[in-house]
């Protein structure tokens, strides 16, 4: 597949801003979509360009193989991005978002393209080995976390035929998030943000400020109300906490706001 081929099956922009100084790219979390940005992307546009990292097996590409591997998300991922990448670019990823941020930053440091900062969101840090096992379930027990995480779509969680639908794609983003290992000793050059909900016992607080070890650059950590999920219900702090880290980081200076929870 040529790269922009690649691009246009991996790469969602819903408010493009060509003007903007800044690219957002954001990866979502196991069983979301590219469209779980829309309303950030409708918030930050035109000032921000934000693109939505759209994995196989969902939505427009439900008939393409899931992939269920972390190292071969992040090299196709890391491979379509970057003709996008004609500007600077912070990469923001929630959950399994956040794993696969920093993986593809990696990649994009490797090749000499990398982001001015990542920020991560809702997930332990990679040298935190992982506590769920949650590809080893059944189905039904499969359908159960989603619904005690409150991460998926009310409409959709109250449709069984749907949400079962949609278990191939789930279950292969736990299977890549849950097998994934570290590489010890890789760490990013640049600046890392780590958030988290106070509430979220998938990302733990302390879990969560071990991200500091994974960058030689600064790393911050940021708690806010709420469960795994507190992007939903924190939407207007989270978005503040993004651009003022962005802003920051494109000016060349460390952002200078407080965690919105208090100090981690």
């Amino acid at each position: 597949m040529t790269a922009p081929a690649a691009t246009t099956r991996w790469v969602r922009r819903f408010h493009p801003s060509p003007q903007a100084p800044l690219i957002l790219a954001c990866f979502p979390h196991a069983g979301g979509s590219a469209s779980y940005f829309f309303p950030l992307s409708r918030a930050l546009a035109p000032a921000y360009d934000v693109l939505g990292i759209q994995y196989p097996g969902r939505q427009d590409r439900r008939h393409e193989p899931c992939v269920d591997s972390m190292v071969e998300l992040a090299d196709q991922s890391a491979d379509a991005l970057r003709p996008c990448l004609d500007r600077p670019v912070v990469l923001f990823g929630h959950s399994l978002g956040a794993t696969l941020a920093f993986e593809v930053a990696l990649r994009l440091e490797e090749s000499g393209t990398g982001p001015l900062g990542v920020i991560v969101s809702g997930r332990r840090a990679p040298s935190r080995q992982p506590r769920e096992f949650v590809h080893r379930r059944d189905d039904d027990q499969v359908l159960a976390e989603l619904r005690r995480l409150d991460g998926t779509a009310t409409q959709v969680l109250g449709e069984d035929e749907l949400l079962r639908s949609l278990l191939p794609a789930i279950r292969a983003d736990y299977t890549a998030v849950e097998t994934y290992r570290h590489r010890p000793g890789t760490a990013l050059n640049c600046p890392l943000t780590a958030m988290t909900g106070e509430d979220d016992s998938l990302a733990p607080v302390d879990d969560v400020r071990a991200w500091q070890d994974h960058t030689t650059g600064p790393c911050a950590v940021h708690t806010f109300p709420g469960g795994h999920f507190y992007l939903t219900t924190q939407a207007a702090a989270v978005t503040r906490t993004l651009t003022e880290t962005a802003t920051a980081w494109l000016a060349g200076t460390t952002p200078a706001t407080a965690p919105r929870g208090g100090p981690a």
